[in-house]
């Protein structure tokens, strides 16, 4: 299980990489970032992409701290209680590359926690990768066209031929079921079994290595399927410039003027529904239209409103800003860098 769960870190930390790199290269791309599947405020892709590194970085931290608990030698518990024979139990911990030895008989031979930890962690990765792929798939859609998956990996229609599934995204959304089931199969297995151990543990395995079998394949998938995605840059441009993404900056403009924030909200309210019966944007609208609900309003709105610009002033730690993004892309290229030396000092 130790070697298991070091080559899914490793894989974790090579899909890393290749959000890191992917981001790198969008650091100008644009798009709506979205709350409720509603476009909400524009962001910048490499922020949106380095929202999955976190997640993968937290999947990676669980896994490796789960290895303190793994990497513990049972050899010396015998059946429950013990051995006679006077061996030396750290010693042979020693030999085969444990860190330390279990501290109770009973508890060795009937523990699957170490299994279950490892099948919740993996779930959670898991959970993460449905979820990139439930974007891909959306993304993907001529709904959406924001993205053009590789013909490597997608799939025609049995009859349609006008259609490019995204047939890997989907199974990979799909295999995580299976991972959930696995840990819900892991724990209903051990919840009512007496001390110590019962033949029924051997339906650990079958859970272990599917679990294990499935996390490989999805992260090897990913890993070569993100670098040839097809960004459609111009059309997520022109998605992040429509939608009334600009109201919130807008309620903001008028709180720097001196209006109190609940009242702005009110006005630019008013001023959305009546872009909306123009069925046009708030930044088309000219300022004669916008200073009917707000007469604090000048010249400078348009630069405030510019989709640029509104990225661009979120400055705080963890913001959209472009140079926060920047900054952020480093630090996790060093992060990543000390990862891999580490290892390789290891080995």
């Amino acid at each position: 299980l130790k070697e298991t769960v070091d080559s899914i870190i490793q894989h974790l930390f090579q899909l890393q990489n290749v959000l890191v790199e992917l981001a790198g290269r969008h650091i100008e791309t644009v798009l709506p970032g979205y709350t409720h599947l509603q476009r909400a405020q524009p962001i910048l892709l490499a922020h949106h992409l380095l929202a999955y590194y976190e997640m993968f970085s937290r999947d990676a931290e669980r896994l490796q701290d789960g290895l303190v608990r793994i990497n513990i030698l049972p050899l010396g518990s015998a059946a429950l209680a013990g051995t006679p024979y006077s061996i030396d139990r750290k010693y042979a911990a020693e030999l085969l590359g444990f860190e330390k030895v279990s501290a109770n008989s009973v508890d060795s031979v009937s523990d699957r926690d170490f299994i279950i930890e490892f099948l919740s962690a993996a779930g959670i990765c898991a959970m993460h990768l449905s979820r990139l792929s439930e974007e891909l798939i959306i993304w993907s859609s001529a709904e959406f066209g924001f993205i053009e998956l590789p013909d490597a990996f997608a799939t025609g229609s049995s009859i349609m031929p006008q259609k490019k599934n995204p047939d890997v995204a989907e199974l990979v959304r799909g295999k995580s079921g299976r991972v959930f089931g696995n840990l819900m199969a892991m724990l209903a297995l051990m919840k009512s079994l007496p001390l110590s151990y019962n033949r029924d543990m051997q339906e650990d395995k079958t859970l272990l290595f599917d679990t294990a079998d499935i996390m490989t394949a999805c992260l090897e998938i990913y890993i070569q399927l993100l670098p040839n995605i097809n960004i459609n840059r111009a059309i997520m441009q022109k998605a992040a410039a429509s939608g009334y993404l600009n109201a919130t900056d807008m309620a903001d403009y008028l709180v720097t003027k001196g209006l109190p924030f609940r009242e702005a909200h009110h006005c630019v309210g008013q001023v959305v529904g009546y872009a909306l019966g123009l069925k046009k944007e708030i930044h088309e609208l000219s300022i004669k239209e916008l200073q009917q609900y707000a007469p604090q309003i000048e010249d400078d709105i348009f630069d405030y409103l510019g989709t640029q610009q509104m990225i661009d002033r979120r400055i705080s730690t963890g913001g959209t800003a472009t140079q926060t993004v920047k900054k952020a892309i480093k630090a996790a290229e060093q992060k990543l860098k000390r990862s891999a030396d580490g290892k390789r000092k290891a080995r």
